[in-house]
């Protein structure tokens, strides 16, 4: 989707993925102690309520997000919260501010369809995040049943085809993320930077 076609989207109200409170994955996490603390950045960060928590929790946190509505909605909405934010295209290159020692993205990674564009994206996630920083990602997974709408549905080998040669992929867990009848089921992957580069599969 284009960034005018998001930035329309907000502007009309239409969000579908906005639910107005906290992923829940991510204030699991926050409260199981396995992120590191620090600076985080938000990609794609909408209305702002994950870079808030991320701000409530104590990190410095920036949210960036290709629609300049959403950055004007979510800096208003969050005022005096001690999150920023920013309107930026993270394809076109990494975020200025870094390094983080916590990216979180709900749902960017996945709407890009073309392998090239998912690899730029998790190159581009690699090249900011600090000495032991972690990437908290949900994306749409191809388990679960048929469907009409909902995330993009994207393979456990399509994630490892574009993050695992930059980054450690520490883990990668199938979760049905809302307790409702068909509710979309996602990969919940965290990453770290890596301590030497990936070696090749092996041959035999």
């Amino acid at each position: 989707m284009a960034g005018h076609s998001w930035d329309d989207a907000y502007k009309a109200g239409t969000l579908p993925w906005h639910t107005g409170s906290t992923e829940p994955v991510l204030a699991e996490a926050l409260a199981s102690g396995v992120l590191p603390g620090g600076r985080a950045l938000e990609i794609g960060c909408g209305l702002g309520d994950n870079t808030r928590a991320l701000a409530l929790a104590g990190y410095d946190a920036l949210g960036v997000d290709l629609s300049p509505t959403a950055v004007a909605q979510a800096t208003a909405r969050h005022a005096g919260t001690g999150a920023r934010f920013a309107v930026h295209d993270m394809l076109a290159a990494p975020p200025p501010g870094g390094p983080f020692d916590l990216v979180f993205d709900r749902g960017c990674f996945h709407v890009f369809d073309d392998a090239e564009a998912q690899a730029r994206f998790a190159r581009h996630v690699a090249e900011i995040l600090a000495p032991g920083g972690q990437w908290l990602s949900l994306v749409g997974s191809t388990e679960g049943g048929p469907r009409d709408g909902g995330p993009p549905r994207r393979s456990a080998r399509d994630v490892t085809a574009a993050v695992e040669p930059v980054l450690e992929i520490v883990s990668l867990v199938r979760q049905t993320v809302a307790e409702v009848e068909d509710a979309p089921t996602f990969w919940v992957m965290r990453a770290c930077r890596r301590a030497q580069p990936a070696a090749p599969s092996t041959r035999r």
